[in-house]
């Protein structure tokens, strides 16, 4: 299918960690809706009948994403496919980038095979001194996958280079996840590589904002360490994952199946209220 041309998908699984999970988008009661939410109700609206699963779960290492959720996601046969995954094991001190692209090639193997269009991506990188001490592995991830990308014919979305999702104020508290308005302008940035019009310019800049002062700052270094960088540091010491005991939002842990859901209204409002496809 040529690039710029636009295909009617009927199907949509998302599969990978806490960036497709949806987290830091939060909705009132609790839950993440995140830009795979955001793409799929997007194409729901265009199509009758539109099923969606999302299988992505938060603290995955690409072996987890491959061993738990390839296979399931293959399963479901769908028409488009997205995989993201690996930044959690570059973010690690002790990290071997050459198996990590080794297991992401045969998750994609897996999902190309048993799916119709492969999406994958340059995950964005919020601008600070953590992505330039990881940079080098994430670019050598990230040019494998552009590798990935030419050997299935797949979507390849760059978020890396965009200047406006490094921005800090695309991040949520934590510093690691993206907040409402990345993970729209993610929803957008997908979208526009699958052949739609543009609906907004997902690269534009925010506009300019005055820096906090010092004393604001240092409040809100101290609110990370303590609520974000303390806690994540004790699950790395402890070998515990904030995915531990977690499934995917469509998986049935009591079945051990992926399942589909459809929207229950037209037009189609927020994934959390879809029904399950039966």
């Amino acid at each position: 299918m040529p690039m710029n041309a636009t295909y009617t998908y009927t199907s949509f699984v998302a599969v990978g960690d806490s960036f497709t999970e949806g987290m830091s988008d939060a909705l009132p009661d609790g839950s993440y809706r995140g830009w795979a939410d955001l793409l799929a109700t997007r194409l729901a609206a265009r199509t009758p009948g539109f099923r969606y699963a999302n299988l992505a779960v938060r603290g995955k290492l690409i072996a987890q994403i491959a061993d738990e959720q390839a296979a399931p996601a293959a399963g479901l046969g769908a028409d488009l496919v997205t995989l993201v995954g690996g930044l959690n094991d570059v973010l690690r001190p002790n990290c071997d980038v050459d198996l990590v692209c080794a297991r992401l090639a045969a998750t994609a193997d897996r999902l190309a095979a048993g799916s119709g269009r492969l999406v994958l991506m340059r995950s964005p990188g919020r601008r600070g001194p953590v992505l330039e001490r990881v940079r080098p592995r994430m670019e050598k991830l990230f040019g494998f996958v552009e590798e990935l990308a030419a050997r299935h014919d797949a979507v390849l979305v760059d978020l890396f280079g965009s200047e406006a999702l490094g921005d800090p104020r695309m991040w949520a508290e934590d510093r690691l996840h993206l907040n409402a308005e990345g993970h729209r302008r993610v929803a957008e940035a997908v979208w526009q590589a699958l052949g739609h019009p543009a609906e907004s310019d997902w690269r534009a800049p925010l506009p300019p904002s005055a820096r906090p002062g010092w004393t604001a700052r240092r409040g809100s270094d101290l609110r990370f360490a303590r609520e974000h960088l303390g806690p994540w540091i004790g699950r790395r010491l402890t070998g515990r994952s904030s995915g531990d005991g977690r499934v995917g939002a469509h998986f049935s842990a009591e079945r051990g199946e992926a399942f589909f859901v459809t929207p229950v209204t037209d037009p189609p409002g927020c994934v959390t209220g879809w029904r399950q496809v039966s």
